[in-house]
Protein backbone atom coordinates (compact mmCIF):
# COMPACT_ATOMS: atom_id res chain seq x y z
CA UNK A 1 0.00 0.00 0.00
CA UNK A 2 1.19 3.73 0.00
CA UNK A 3 -0.03 6.47 1.72
CA UNK A 4 -0.98 8.67 -1.62
CA UNK A 5 -3.63 5.81 -2.91
CA UNK A 6 -5.18 6.11 0.58
CA UNK A 7 -5.58 9.98 0.10
CA UNK A 8 -6.63 9.75 -3.60
CA UNK A 9 -9.04 7.14 -2.41
CA UNK A 10 -11.05 9.38 0.21
CA UNK A 11 -10.23 12.31 -2.02
CA UNK A 12 -12.72 11.12 -4.43
CA UNK A 13 -14.95 10.08 -1.68
CA UNK A 14 -14.24 6.57 -1.99
CA UNK A 15 -14.52 4.35 1.65
CA UNK A 16 -11.49 3.12 3.16
CA UNK A 17 -11.11 -0.38 4.27
CA UNK A 18 -10.00 -1.27 7.68
CA UNK A 19 -6.78 -2.55 6.09
CA UNK A 20 -5.84 0.83 4.24
CA UNK A 21 -6.88 2.98 7.83
CA UNK A 22 -4.69 0.63 9.59
CA UNK A 23 -1.57 0.79 7.54
CA UNK A 24 -2.18 4.40 7.10
CA UNK A 25 -2.50 5.16 11.33
CA UNK A 26 0.37 2.84 11.59
CA UNK A 27 2.96 4.13 9.11
CA UNK A 28 2.06 7.55 10.48
CA UNK A 29 3.21 6.38 14.00
CA UNK A 30 6.50 4.92 12.65
CA UNK A 31 7.52 7.83 10.71
CA UNK A 32 6.80 7.12 7.63
CA UNK A 33 3.78 9.07 6.32
CA UNK A 34 4.98 12.58 6.61
CA UNK A 35 2.93 15.06 8.16
CA UNK A 36 1.97 17.29 4.57
CA UNK A 37 0.53 13.64 3.19
CA UNK A 38 -1.71 13.39 6.57
CA UNK A 39 -2.71 16.73 6.25
CA UNK A 40 -4.05 16.21 3.14
CA UNK A 41 -5.84 13.27 3.85
CA UNK A 42 -7.23 14.83 7.22
CA UNK A 43 -8.64 17.50 4.59
CA UNK A 44 -10.47 14.77 2.42
CA UNK A 45 -12.01 13.21 5.12
CA UNK A 46 -12.92 17.16 6.50
CA UNK A 47 -14.50 17.67 2.94
CA UNK A 48 -15.89 14.12 2.40
CA UNK A 49 -16.66 12.19 5.81
CA UNK A 50 -16.58 9.19 7.08
CA UNK A 51 -18.86 6.03 7.23
CA UNK A 52 -19.57 4.76 11.07
CA UNK A 53 -18.20 1.82 9.97
CA UNK A 54 -14.64 3.82 8.95
CA UNK A 55 -14.37 5.72 11.42
CA UNK A 56 -14.67 2.73 14.21
CA UNK A 57 -11.91 1.23 12.10
CA UNK A 58 -9.84 4.58 12.72
CA UNK A 59 -10.46 4.97 16.39
CA UNK A 60 -9.62 1.28 16.91
CA UNK A 61 -6.59 1.53 15.09
CA UNK A 62 -5.55 4.81 16.77
CA UNK A 63 -6.37 3.16 20.56
CA UNK A 64 -4.15 0.44 19.42
CA UNK A 65 -1.20 2.43 17.68
CA UNK A 66 0.24 1.77 21.40
CA UNK A 67 -0.81 0.30 24.60
CA UNK A 68 -4.14 -0.39 26.09
CA UNK A 69 -4.50 0.58 29.83
CA UNK A 70 -6.34 -2.38 31.99
CA UNK A 71 -7.45 -0.43 34.71
CA UNK A 72 -9.19 -3.37 36.02
CA UNK A 73 -7.09 -4.32 38.60
CA UNK A 74 -6.33 -0.78 40.40
CA UNK A 75 -9.59 0.24 40.77
CA UNK A 76 -13.32 -1.32 40.42
CA UNK A 77 -14.82 1.20 38.07
CA UNK A 78 -12.56 4.18 36.53
CA UNK A 79 -14.99 7.03 34.54
CA UNK A 80 -13.34 9.73 32.61
CA UNK A 81 -15.23 12.92 31.08
CA UNK A 82 -14.41 14.35 27.56
CA UNK A 83 -15.55 18.02 26.43
CA UNK A 84 -15.75 17.98 22.85
CA UNK A 85 -14.22 21.55 23.14
CA UNK A 86 -15.16 25.19 23.57
CA UNK A 87 -14.89 29.10 24.85
CA UNK A 88 -13.83 29.14 28.97
CA UNK A 89 -14.42 25.31 29.33
CA UNK A 90 -12.58 24.78 32.43
CA UNK A 91 -15.12 21.96 33.86
CA UNK A 92 -12.10 19.06 34.18
CA UNK A 93 -10.96 21.44 36.88
CA UNK A 94 -13.53 20.97 39.00
CA UNK A 95 -15.77 17.84 37.83
CA UNK A 96 -12.56 15.41 38.29
CA UNK A 97 -12.09 16.77 42.09
CA UNK A 98 -15.77 16.95 42.81
CA UNK A 99 -16.74 13.24 41.76
CA UNK A 100 -12.93 11.80 43.24
CA UNK A 101 -14.34 13.42 46.47
CA UNK A 102 -17.71 11.31 46.20
CA UNK A 103 -15.35 8.06 46.43
CA UNK A 104 -15.22 7.81 42.39
CA UNK A 105 -12.20 7.13 40.99
CA UNK A 106 -11.24 9.58 37.86
CA UNK A 107 -7.97 9.10 35.64
CA UNK A 108 -8.43 11.58 32.84
CA UNK A 109 -5.45 12.01 29.65
CA UNK A 110 -6.17 15.87 28.20
CA UNK A 111 -4.56 17.41 25.59
CA UNK A 112 -3.69 20.75 24.40
CA UNK A 113 -5.44 23.92 22.70
CA UNK A 114 -7.29 23.21 19.45
CA UNK A 115 -8.32 26.03 17.43
CA UNK A 116 -10.08 28.60 19.51
CA UNK A 117 -10.93 26.18 22.29
CA UNK A 118 -8.41 26.30 24.69
CA UNK A 119 -6.46 23.32 25.82
CA UNK A 120 -6.64 21.56 29.38
CA UNK A 121 -2.55 21.15 29.62
CA UNK A 122 -2.50 24.40 29.15
CA UNK A 123 -4.53 25.75 31.60
CA UNK A 124 -3.37 23.65 34.32
CA UNK A 125 0.48 24.38 33.62
CA UNK A 126 -0.29 27.95 34.80
CA UNK A 127 0.57 26.08 37.87
CA UNK A 128 4.53 25.53 38.10
CA UNK A 129 5.58 21.98 38.51
CA UNK A 130 2.45 20.33 37.48
CA UNK A 131 3.41 17.18 35.42
CA UNK A 132 1.52 16.05 32.38
CA UNK A 133 3.64 13.59 31.30
CA UNK A 134 3.21 10.53 33.51
CA UNK A 135 3.74 7.60 32.15
CA UNK A 136 1.46 4.44 32.36
CA UNK A 137 3.16 2.97 35.61
CA UNK A 138 2.55 6.54 37.28
CA UNK A 139 -0.87 6.95 36.12
CA UNK A 140 -2.36 3.41 37.60
CA UNK A 141 0.08 3.89 40.84
CA UNK A 142 -1.41 7.16 41.58
CA UNK A 143 -5.39 6.58 40.47
CA UNK A 144 -5.17 3.22 42.66
CA UNK A 145 -3.67 5.68 45.23
CA UNK A 146 -5.34 8.97 45.33
CA UNK A 147 -8.35 8.27 42.81
CA UNK A 148 -7.48 10.70 40.77
CA UNK A 149 -5.26 11.94 37.79
CA UNK A 150 -4.91 14.74 35.23
CA UNK A 151 -2.63 14.36 32.81
CA UNK A 152 -1.21 14.15 29.10
CA UNK A 153 -1.19 11.45 26.74
CA UNK A 154 1.68 9.09 27.63
CA UNK A 155 3.60 8.42 24.82
CA UNK A 156 3.13 4.67 25.14
CA UNK A 157 -0.83 5.09 24.82
CA UNK A 158 -2.48 6.14 21.70
CA UNK A 159 0.56 7.72 19.74
CA UNK A 160 -1.24 8.24 16.87
CA UNK A 161 -3.89 10.55 18.44
CA UNK A 162 -1.35 12.31 19.90
CA UNK A 163 0.42 13.21 16.59
CA UNK A 164 -2.43 14.00 14.42
CA UNK A 165 -4.16 15.89 17.23
CA UNK A 166 -1.77 18.70 17.25
CA UNK A 167 -1.64 18.49 13.28
CA UNK A 168 -4.93 18.94 13.08
CA UNK A 169 -4.98 22.13 14.96
CA UNK A 170 -2.51 23.77 12.56
CA UNK A 171 -4.40 22.81 9.12
CA UNK A 172 -7.79 23.36 9.20
CA UNK A 173 -9.38 20.14 10.10
CA UNK A 174 -10.51 20.49 13.80
CA UNK A 175 -14.09 20.15 13.22
CA UNK A 176 -14.46 16.69 10.98
CA UNK A 177 -16.79 14.75 13.20
CA UNK A 178 -15.02 11.60 12.14
CA UNK A 179 -11.62 12.86 13.23
CA UNK A 180 -13.34 14.57 16.87
CA UNK A 181 -15.27 10.98 17.04
CA UNK A 182 -11.85 9.86 16.70
CA UNK A 183 -9.60 11.20 18.21
CA UNK A 184 -11.96 11.52 21.57
CA UNK A 185 -12.73 7.82 21.65
CA UNK A 186 -9.23 6.19 21.06
CA UNK A 187 -7.46 8.05 24.04
CA UNK A 188 -10.80 6.57 26.23
CA UNK A 189 -10.04 3.23 24.64
CA UNK A 190 -6.50 3.83 25.36
CA UNK A 191 -6.83 5.22 28.62
CA UNK A 192 -9.03 2.46 30.11
CA UNK A 193 -11.71 3.75 31.82
CA UNK A 194 -14.99 1.92 31.93
CA UNK A 195 -16.90 4.01 31.64
CA UNK A 196 -16.78 7.55 29.58
CA UNK A 197 -19.43 11.09 30.54
CA UNK A 198 -19.02 12.97 26.98
CA UNK A 199 -19.95 16.84 27.41
CA UNK A 200 -20.58 17.44 23.67
CA UNK A 201 -20.70 21.77 22.98
CA UNK A 202 -23.04 23.02 20.70
CA UNK A 203 -23.05 26.37 19.14
CA UNK A 204 -20.90 29.86 17.87
CA UNK A 205 -17.95 28.61 19.98
CA UNK A 206 -18.13 24.67 19.35
CA UNK A 207 -16.89 22.62 16.67
CA UNK A 208 -20.42 21.39 16.03
CA UNK A 209 -22.27 24.56 15.48
CA UNK A 210 -25.83 22.97 15.05
CA UNK A 211 -27.76 20.15 17.31
CA UNK A 212 -28.00 17.77 14.33
CA UNK A 213 -24.28 17.60 14.18
CA UNK A 214 -23.88 17.85 17.92
CA UNK A 215 -26.60 14.46 18.12
CA UNK A 216 -24.73 13.21 15.24
CA UNK A 217 -21.76 13.34 16.69
CA UNK A 218 -22.77 12.36 20.20
CA UNK A 219 -24.49 8.87 18.34
CA UNK A 220 -21.43 8.01 16.56
CA UNK A 221 -19.41 8.15 19.98
CA UNK A 222 -21.89 6.16 22.03
CA UNK A 223 -22.16 3.31 18.53
CA UNK A 224 -18.06 3.40 19.09
CA UNK A 225 -17.80 3.20 22.59
CA UNK A 226 -20.67 -0.22 22.47
CA UNK A 227 -18.50 -1.18 19.98
CA UNK A 228 -15.18 -1.75 22.30
CA UNK A 229 -17.01 -2.71 25.23
CA UNK A 230 -17.60 0.89 27.11
CA UNK A 231 -20.45 2.86 28.30
CA UNK A 232 -20.97 5.92 26.91
CA UNK A 233 -23.39 8.86 27.99
CA UNK A 234 -23.16 12.06 26.23
CA UNK A 235 -24.52 15.82 27.15
CA UNK A 236 -25.03 18.89 24.98
CA UNK A 237 -24.50 21.58 26.29
CA UNK A 238 -24.31 25.45 25.04
CA UNK A 239 -21.59 27.01 23.87
CA UNK A 240 -22.81 30.12 21.69
CA UNK A 241 -21.42 32.13 24.90
CA UNK A 242 -18.44 31.45 26.98
CA UNK A 243 -18.78 29.05 29.85
CA UNK A 244 -17.92 31.24 33.07
CA UNK A 245 -16.52 34.57 32.44
CA UNK A 246 -12.80 33.56 32.39
CA UNK A 247 -11.54 32.88 29.43
CA UNK A 248 -7.03 32.04 29.14
CA UNK A 249 -5.26 29.86 30.81
CA UNK A 250 -4.50 31.02 34.40
CA UNK A 251 -7.81 33.12 34.76
CA UNK A 252 -9.48 29.75 34.47
CA UNK A 253 -7.60 27.68 36.56
CA UNK A 254 -8.28 31.05 39.07
CA UNK A 255 -12.07 30.83 38.32
CA UNK A 256 -12.10 26.71 38.68
CA UNK A 257 -10.55 27.16 42.09
CA UNK A 258 -12.94 29.93 43.26
CA UNK A 259 -15.73 27.62 42.16
CA UNK A 260 -14.19 24.70 44.12
CA UNK A 261 -14.76 27.03 47.48
CA UNK A 262 -18.34 27.81 46.23
CA UNK A 263 -18.26 31.04 44.42
CA UNK A 264 -18.08 31.35 40.70
CA UNK A 265 -19.73 31.98 38.01
CA UNK A 266 -23.77 30.82 38.55
CA UNK A 267 -23.82 29.04 34.76
CA UNK A 268 -20.51 27.34 35.57
CA UNK A 269 -21.22 26.18 38.84
CA UNK A 270 -24.57 24.83 37.36
CA UNK A 271 -22.59 23.29 34.48
CA UNK A 272 -20.24 21.28 36.94
CA UNK A 273 -22.68 19.98 39.23
CA UNK A 274 -24.99 18.43 36.61
CA UNK A 275 -21.68 16.84 34.60
CA UNK A 276 -20.85 15.51 38.20
CA UNK A 277 -23.57 14.12 38.73
CA UNK A 278 -24.34 12.08 35.92
CA UNK A 279 -20.56 10.69 36.25
CA UNK A 280 -21.43 9.73 39.90
CA UNK A 281 -24.32 8.12 38.39
CA UNK A 282 -22.41 6.44 35.02
CA UNK A 283 -19.93 5.64 37.74
CA UNK A 284 -22.81 3.38 40.01
CA UNK A 285 -21.83 5.39 43.11
CA UNK A 286 -25.42 7.61 43.08
CA UNK A 287 -28.79 5.66 42.65
CA UNK A 288 -30.06 8.55 40.62
CA UNK A 289 -29.38 11.94 39.35
CA UNK A 290 -30.73 14.25 42.22
CA UNK A 291 -28.73 11.85 44.67
CA UNK A 292 -25.47 12.59 42.67
CA UNK A 293 -26.02 16.56 42.25
CA UNK A 294 -26.21 16.54 45.76
CA UNK A 295 -23.31 14.26 46.43
CA UNK A 296 -21.56 17.26 43.96
CA UNK A 297 -22.94 20.03 45.79
CA UNK A 298 -21.60 18.58 49.83
CA UNK A 299 -18.34 17.79 48.49
CA UNK A 300 -18.11 21.61 47.11
CA UNK A 301 -19.74 22.97 50.31
CA UNK A 302 -17.64 20.55 52.99
CA UNK A 303 -14.34 21.49 51.10
CA UNK A 304 -13.66 18.07 50.37
CA UNK A 305 -13.51 18.82 46.13
CA UNK A 306 -11.02 21.54 46.69
CA UNK A 307 -8.59 19.53 49.07
CA UNK A 308 -8.89 16.61 46.26
CA UNK A 309 -7.35 19.09 43.94
CA UNK A 310 -4.95 20.17 46.22
CA UNK A 311 -3.95 16.47 46.75
CA UNK A 312 -3.99 15.70 42.88
CA UNK A 313 -1.34 19.33 42.25
CA UNK A 314 1.08 18.02 44.99
CA UNK A 315 0.98 14.11 43.71
CA UNK A 316 1.52 15.88 40.19
CA UNK A 317 4.66 17.96 41.07
CA UNK A 318 2.74 21.42 41.05
CA UNK A 319 3.41 24.13 43.27
CA UNK A 320 0.31 23.80 45.74
CA UNK A 321 1.44 27.62 47.09
CA UNK A 322 -0.71 28.90 43.52
CA UNK A 323 -3.72 26.75 44.67
CA UNK A 324 -3.72 28.10 48.22
CA UNK A 325 -2.79 31.93 47.57
CA UNK A 326 -4.34 32.52 43.50
CA UNK A 327 -2.72 35.87 43.80
CA UNK A 328 0.68 34.13 42.70
CA UNK A 329 -0.73 33.03 39.36
CA UNK A 330 0.54 34.89 36.29
CA UNK A 331 0.20 38.39 35.94
CA UNK A 332 -0.79 40.26 32.61
CA UNK A 333 1.27 43.70 31.89
CA UNK A 334 -1.93 45.18 31.14
CA UNK A 335 -5.25 45.27 32.22
CA UNK A 336 -8.67 47.32 30.16
CA UNK A 337 -12.25 47.13 31.54
CA UNK A 338 -13.65 47.98 28.53
CA UNK A 339 -17.61 49.31 29.68
CA UNK A 340 -20.98 49.47 27.08
CA UNK A 341 -21.49 51.90 24.76
CA UNK A 342 -25.01 51.79 25.45
CA UNK A 343 -27.88 50.64 27.40
CA UNK A 344 -29.87 47.67 26.74
CA UNK A 345 -30.38 43.81 26.47
CA UNK A 346 -27.82 41.36 25.11
CA UNK A 347 -28.90 39.51 22.11
CA UNK A 348 -25.82 37.58 21.69
CA UNK A 349 -21.89 37.24 23.47
CA UNK A 350 -19.89 35.31 20.36
CA UNK A 351 -17.99 32.41 22.19
CA UNK A 352 -16.30 31.87 18.83
CA UNK A 353 -15.27 35.72 18.34
CA UNK A 354 -14.06 35.96 22.27
CA UNK A 355 -11.80 32.50 22.09
CA UNK A 356 -9.93 33.54 18.27
CA UNK A 357 -9.22 36.94 20.23
CA UNK A 358 -7.87 34.77 22.96
CA UNK A 359 -5.44 32.91 21.33
CA UNK A 360 -4.51 36.47 19.20
CA UNK A 361 -3.96 37.68 22.48
CA UNK A 362 -1.35 34.43 22.85
CA UNK A 363 -3.45 32.42 24.82
CA UNK A 364 -4.03 29.71 22.02
CA UNK A 365 -1.43 28.42 19.39
CA UNK A 366 -1.72 30.08 15.73
CA UNK A 367 1.23 27.47 14.72
CA UNK A 368 2.09 23.88 15.74
CA UNK A 369 4.34 24.09 18.85
CA UNK A 370 3.98 27.54 19.72
CA UNK A 371 4.38 28.41 23.61
CA UNK A 372 1.11 29.34 25.05
CA UNK A 373 0.90 32.49 27.54
CA UNK A 374 -0.71 31.42 30.66
CA UNK A 375 -1.58 34.93 31.82
CA UNK A 376 -3.94 36.95 29.11
CA UNK A 377 -6.85 36.28 28.45
CA UNK A 378 -10.60 37.95 29.14
CA UNK A 379 -13.40 38.19 32.02
CA UNK A 380 -16.26 38.36 29.82
CA UNK A 381 -19.19 40.23 32.60
CA UNK A 382 -22.66 39.38 30.46
CA UNK A 383 -24.66 36.94 29.58
CA UNK A 384 -26.98 36.41 26.87
CA UNK A 385 -30.74 37.86 28.33
CA UNK A 386 -28.76 40.33 30.90
CA UNK A 387 -29.99 44.05 30.40
CA UNK A 388 -26.36 45.88 30.35
CA UNK A 389 -26.68 49.83 31.77
CA UNK A 390 -24.14 52.08 29.77
CA UNK A 391 -21.01 52.67 31.42
CA UNK A 392 -21.35 49.20 33.07
CA UNK A 393 -18.40 47.15 33.07
CA UNK A 394 -18.76 44.44 29.69
CA UNK A 395 -15.48 42.72 29.49
CA UNK A 396 -11.74 43.18 31.07
CA UNK A 397 -9.07 42.11 29.08
CA UNK A 398 -5.48 40.77 30.18
CA UNK A 399 -2.58 41.54 27.59
CA UNK A 400 0.86 41.40 27.52
CA UNK A 401 1.14 43.63 24.53
CA UNK A 402 -0.41 47.39 24.30
CA UNK A 403 -0.91 46.59 20.33
CA UNK A 404 -2.78 43.19 21.24
CA UNK A 405 -4.59 44.94 23.62
CA UNK A 406 -5.80 47.40 21.45
CA UNK A 407 -6.78 44.90 18.81
CA UNK A 408 -8.50 42.46 21.08
CA UNK A 409 -10.22 45.71 22.57
CA UNK A 410 -12.02 46.41 18.96
CA UNK A 411 -12.22 42.27 18.14
CA UNK A 412 -14.25 41.62 21.52
CA UNK A 413 -16.50 44.08 21.08
CA UNK A 414 -18.08 42.38 17.91
CA UNK A 415 -18.92 39.56 19.87
CA UNK A 416 -21.89 41.17 21.39
CA UNK A 417 -25.08 42.24 19.91
CA UNK A 418 -27.69 44.43 21.43
CA UNK A 419 -31.54 44.74 21.95
CA UNK A 420 -33.78 47.28 23.07
CA UNK A 421 -36.32 44.31 23.76
CA UNK A 422 -36.05 41.41 26.22
CA UNK A 423 -33.75 38.58 25.17
CA UNK A 424 -34.60 34.84 26.23
CA UNK A 425 -31.15 33.65 28.47
CA UNK A 426 -29.79 30.41 26.72
CA UNK A 427 -30.28 27.09 27.92
CA UNK A 428 -26.79 25.01 29.26
CA UNK A 429 -27.73 22.14 28.15
CA UNK A 430 -30.38 20.80 24.96
CA UNK A 431 -32.02 17.66 25.18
Amino acid sequence: MRAVDIIIKKREKGELTGDEIKFFVDSFTRGETPDYQVAAWAMAVLLNGMTARETTDLTLAMAHSGQILDLSSVVDIAVDKHSSGGVGDKTTFVVLPVVAACGLPVGKMSGRGLGFSGGTLDKIESIPGYRVDLSTAEFKQQLKKIGIVLTGQSLDLDPADGKLYALRDVTGTVQSIPLIASSIMSKKIAGGAQAVLLDIKVGLGAFMENLEDARALSTLMIDIGNLAGRKVMTVLSDMNQPLGEAVGNALEVIEALNTLHGGGPVDFREHCLHVSAQMLMLGQRALDYEIGRRMAEVAIASGAAFEKFHILVAAQGGDVSYVDDLEKFPQAKFTEIVKADRSGYLAQVNARIIGEAAVALGAGRARKGETVDHAVGFLVHGKVGDYVQQNQPLFTIYANSEVKLAEARLSVQAAFQWSDQPITALPLFYN
